[in-house]
Order: C-alpha cells, then structure tokens, then sequence
C-alpha cells in the first residue's frame, strides 16, 4: 500500500461547491491532493487506468476510518473525475463522503491526506478515526 493510506479525519468545513448537479457536490479533491496522487501514481508506476478509491470502513476508536488506494471500479462504483483523478467509491462509503473534501497537508507533525467532513460528529483523540 502506498502513502495514499495516511490520511487525517477533520470536521472543518469543505470549500464551497460551485456545480451542486457535479462530482463535487459529493467529494471535492484540492489542487495539492490532486497533484501529490498524481505524483504518488507516477512514482510508483501505478497503471493509468487505476482510480483512486475512497473508502469508509469500520474501526478505529471513534468508529469509521478513511482508506485510500488505488483499485479498479466496479460496475455497482460511483465513478467520476475530479481535478484529474479518476475517482470511484462504493455506495456505502459515499454516503458518509458526501461533501467531503480530500486535501494534502505537509506540517510539523508530518504529511498526509486530511478529510474536511462535514459529516463528523466527533473524532477520536489522535484524530485516526471518526463517527457519525
């Protein structure tokens, strides 16, 4: 698996939505996280027609944690593109995405994918895992 997998929950708010009818309204990807897949894709040779899957799945002390990968979809995936990253998620995992925003922050506590959920109630203490 790659870096893809170090990615931080965050309840802030995402940014602002402008085609409501588009992929956006669901999940919103940053210039910068867009450019570090993009990065991360061609420095591990990964195949064009690989998408980045986002995914909710169960555990961590809050409940639900974010998974990234990249993964070929499936006919029952919604798949779309944003900012230049084809983009597929399941349907159990969307509707805890929904107006989520994906982003890449490098600071002092180290680099990884952040989510902005608007959907988090709460997040754990170490901020690996979140509810609904």
């Amino acid at each position: 698996m790659s870096d893809l997998a170090t990615a931080t929950p965050t309840s802030s708010n995402p940014a602002p939505v402008l085609d409501p009818s588009g992929p956006e309204s669901m999940v919103h990807i940053t210039p910068t996280a867009a450019t570090k897949v993009n990065e991360i894709r061609d420095a591990e040779g990964i195949e064009t027609n690989m998408a980045l899957r986002l995914r909710v799945v169960g555990g961590g002390c809050a409940g639900f944690s974010y998974d990234l990968y990249f993964d070929e979809g499936t006919e029952v995936d919604r798949q779309f593109e944003i900012q230049g990253v084809k983009v597929v998620v399941d349907e159990m995992s969307l509707m805890y995405l929904v107006g989520t925003e994906v982003d890449y922050v490098e600071g002092l506590q180290g680099a990884g994918f952040k989510f902005n959920n608007p959907n988090v109630k709460s997040t754990c203490g170490c901020g690996s895992s979140f509810s609904v």
